[in-house]
């Protein structure tokens, strides 16, 4: 049988990218693991082959929140208008529904809905804070799987396990990064150790028979899907195409950064981290990392320990002109129109 080809191989990079330390040395010394992208087999799906998922349990300084995002808030309600419309108002769950921001957008709507996520820290009743698992009783006319599914080692069987666990007529609503754009931009930024998963959007037409509803959302970077979990597939016909993907880092970082000028980042989530963990990979130092929120401000980044700041802690520091480094361009005009356009903007992609 012939070995699978490696599409993305790096070593140590931080189990959980969005979790905040207290300290330098704390974020420095975060638990690490290995990345290697493989397809598979039986599936066509892109996964790490070499993720654990013991080692993956998430607490309450986890933190991926966009919220405070004008342009995220935007995408957050087209896509609570989009899932009112395909699955009503009535007895819905999401599953992995973080800090409940989506989920209290959704009952602002006037929408009946439980939540699940063991990172849930607040005092919400309709939020349950534990794992959704085969012991969880459910009965719902829809679930919501907004950026959930790429987390789950063997996916397939996890949407098999919902099928079963719900009834007949349950609809599904998926939203997972989109490989393609990944692909596409050489967004070697946007892999992470806690995405075990990487998903195109055929996939989904494999995973199931009929899809209601697919495509792009928020500048073509994530995969959305709506179906019937009735329509999920017993067998899975696997498309034996070549994937064409390439993440020269070094390359990609020497022609995107200018070390001779001072480096402030945009961005304290994801991106941001795997960026600036690249950078002083090569040895290149970053000055700043910007957050506008404020439980990641005076924090400190998995990897490398650098601090996060604030907006208003950063900005006078710098000079009119200045290189600021936007992790994600979905927030470039919102970044612009906060800072005054007085800076040289540098977007990843």
């Amino acid at each position: 049988m012939t070995a699978a080809k490696s599409l993305f191989y790096r070593e140590n990079y931080p189990i959980f990218q969005n979790k905040m330390y207290s300290s330098r040395e704390a974020g420095i010394h975060c638990p690490k693991g290995n990345i290697d992208l493989i397809v598979d087999q039986k599936t066509g799906i892109i996964f790490n082959c070499q993720f654990d998922e013991s080692r993956v349990q998430y607490d309450k300084d986890y933190h991926n929140e966009q919220g405070l995002s004008h342009a995220f808030s935007q995408h957050l309600n087209d896509v609570a208008r989009r899932i009112i419309q395909a699955m009503g108002k009535e007895n819905l769950v999401e599953v992995g529904c973080g800090k409940g921001l989506f989920l209290d957008m959704l009952s602002a709507q006037g929408v009946d809905i439980t939540g699940f996520d063991p990172t849930y820290s607040g005092d919400n009743p309709r939020i349950r804070p534990e794992y959704f698992t085969q012991d969880t009783p459910i009965s719902c006319d829809g679930i919501i799987l907004r950026h959930v599914l790429e987390h789950i080692k063997d996916p397939a069987d996890f949407l098999h396990f919902l099928k079963k666990a719900a009834p007949e007529h349950c609809k599904i609503y998926i939203e997972v990064p989109a490989f393609e754009w990944i692909a596409a931009n050489n967004a070697w930024y946007d892999i992470f150790y806690e995405h075990v998963n990487y998903f195109r959007l055929d996939d989904f037409k494999r995973l199931f028979s009929t899809v209601i509803e697919g495509g792009y959302v928020f500048n073509q970077q994530y995969i959305y899907v709506i179906a019937n979990l009735a329509d999920l597939c017993e067998r899975i016909e696997v498309d034996q195409q070549s994937i064409d993907a390439s993440f020269p880092i070094d390359q990609l970082i020497a022609e995107k950064v200018d070390r001779s000028k001072k480096i402030t980042l945009w961005g304290g989530a994801s991106k941001g981290v795997i960026f600036a963990m690249n950078l002083a990979r090569l040895g290149i130092e970053v000055d700043h990392v910007i957050d506008i929120n404020p439980k990641k401000q005076n924090r400190f980044l998995a990897a490398t320990g650098i601090k996060v700041e604030s907006p208003d802690d950063v900005l006078p520091q710098l000079a009119d002109g200045e290189n600021i480094y936007v992790m994600n361009s979905g927030y470039l005009a919102e970044i612009k129109q906060m800072t005054g356009q007085r800076f040289n903007y540098i977007t990843l992609d």
